[in-house]
């Protein structure tokens, strides 16, 4: 396992079922020695998500993860305590927003000592540096810690070291084909600052507030309830407007937003005002790929990194796990060419990518786009503007938002037709 990541932990603990020991190198080794915190994590301080669906999964692979979770600080909130604001309107609260409310590191540690706790999985503390090969099969990793460089037998390797993994370049430095990669301009800036919070079950314990392209505001901004008494709330925009980095600037930005964001930011602050920038989303597409390493694949980041807003990461990476549980139940030899491994993930890539890509595509072309796309955009236009005003259609596209259903499911007549009706008593109310 190259990567003690969230995709990384989730894949060693499928592997734990199939293999008599699963090894994972992470370079931040001594993450539990310094707060749980691995240090080549930089979005690690800003606000993150555990979608329902990603909860999910990582409740299939860690039964009680969630009540484990609220025991050591995470706050589990209902519909009650949530608020979504679209263009400074508040929208209906659907009853499926139920959320586990963590902060990144919260939610990797607890998820490191559940996997560490397995009897057949361990932790070294090493980089990897490339990979050996025997009869079209990878054989080892090549590692390095202090001083030392070895090669570590390995029968089945897992590339688990997120959006800057060098898998594709070890690839083609040794005779392979690479994977083709893909990008999508966001420029997108984060501002997260952290405050004190006095109550244990807040009114408010998660909120979102978007603005649509047109809106004369920029800043998107989101918070929510976390471990040890504090609250995370982030500022968001795209392009060159940054948010403010010193606390004066950040404060006044808070006030323009919705009420709940400014009544949080009357609390104490905690530390300094933490920033990051993502300029694109990526994709390396090894569902592509004609000729590929036996016993070798990729997951979380490493495959895909979405643009951070819409909060996917952790939970795709929980879904890729499970597509690897599938793959090697099904696999008559798992160190074959995982081609039927790469099949099942692209469902929930492409799930992912087309739901966070398209909005940003929209934002930043130049151009008139093709009328199917057009015609694409009008339908999902439609359910967005009834699931600000209409509980079944906000519930459809929640389901979607939080990764337990398809994309295609907004497109079902159902779902349409009731957003059409909606949209137009809307409208006549308005005139």
């Amino acid at each position: 396992m190259l990567g003690g990541s969230v995709a990384g932990l989730m894949a060693a603990r499928v592997l734990a079922d199939h293999a008599a020991e699963v090894v994972i190198l992470e370079r931040d080794g001594d993450a539990d020695e310094v707060g749980g915190e691995r240090r080549g994590v930089p979005q690690r301080l800003q606000v993150h998500a555990l979608l329902p669906g990603g909860r999910a999964q990582i409740e299939r692979w860690f039964p009680g993860f969630g009540r484990e979770a609220v025991e050591h600080g995470a706050v589990a909130s209902a519909a009650h305590q949530s608020e979504q604001w679209i263009d400074d309107v508040r929208a209906v609260t659907a009853p499926n927003v139920m959320l586990l409310n963590g902060s990144r590191t919260f939610i990797e540690a607890l998820l490191r000592r559940r996997t560490l706790a397995l009897a057949n999985v361990r932790l070294l503390k090493r980089a990897a540096t490339g990979l050996t090969y025997r009869e079209g099969r990878v054989s080892g990793v090549r590692v390095t810690a202090a001083d030392d460089e070895g090669v570590m037998p390995a029968e089945f390797v897992v590339d688990a070291m997120g959006r800057s993994s060098r898998l594709a370049a070890w690839l083609e430095r040794d005779g392979w084909e690479p994977p083709p990669l893909e990008r999508m301009q966001i420029d997108v800036n984060y501002a997260t600052a952290y405050f004190a919070r006095s109550e244990n079950d807040p009114q408010v314990a998660a909120a979102t507030s978007r603005v649509s392209p047109g809106y004369p505001k920029r800043t998107h901004a989101a918070l929510t309830a976390v471990e040890n008494g504090r609250w995370m709330l982030l500022q968001m925009t795209y392009g060159e407007d940054r948010p403010p980095q010193d606390w004066d600037g950040f404060l006044a930005r808070c006030a323009d937003l919705p009420p709940v964001f400014a009544e949080v930011a009357h609390n104490q602050p905690i530390g300094e005002v933490h920033t990051f920038r993502l300029a694109d989303a990526r994709r390396r597409r090894y569902d592509r790929l004609d000729r590929l390493p036996g016993g070798l694949i990729s997951v979380g980041d490493a495959v895909a990194s979405f643009n951070p807003i819409y909060g996917q990461g952790m939970s795709a990476a929980a879904l890729h796990a499970s597509c690897l549980s599938e793959y090697l139940c099904g696999a008559s030899d798992a160190t074959g060419v995982a081609t039927r491994f790469f099949e099942l993930q692209k469902v929930v890539v492409d799930a992912a990518w087309d739901l966070s890509t398209q909005s940003d595509a929209q934002r930043l072309e130049t151009s008139r786009p093709p009328l199917p796309i057009r015609l694409q955009r009008a339908l999902v236009g439609q359910v967005l503007a009834a699931a600000v005003v209409d509980i079944p259609v906000a519930t459809a596209f929640n389901e979607v938002a939080f990764m337990n259903a398809h994309p295609s499911t907004l497109a079902a007549p159902s779902v349409v037709l009731r957003s059409v009706a909606s949209n137009v008593r809307t409208r006549a109310r308005r005139r």
